[in-house]
């Protein structure tokens, strides 16, 4: 899976890329409906990645992401 974020004055989106084994893509994004800093942005890319995964029934993926903070 593969995620980032927009944060700006006019916007708060999240998205993600999930990359299937026989390299099917699965894309998912959201609004965020609340103001927030990039750091709780990056927190919240990451749990909705990870609850779309499970959503599509997957148990074991890699994550990238360009956070060390968020990925460690």
């Amino acid at each position: 899976m593969y995620f980032d974020k927009v944060v700006n004055t006019y916007r708060n989106e999240v998205g993600a890329v999930i990359i299937s084994h026989d390299k099917k893509q699965y894309l998912v994004s959201v609004k965020l409906q609340f103001k927030c800093t990039n750091t709780i942005a990056e927190c919240e890319t990451c749990i909705f990645g990870l609850k779309s995964a499970l959503e599509l029934k997957i148990r074991k993926m890699d994550v990238y992401d360009d956070s060390m903070l968020i990925i460690y």
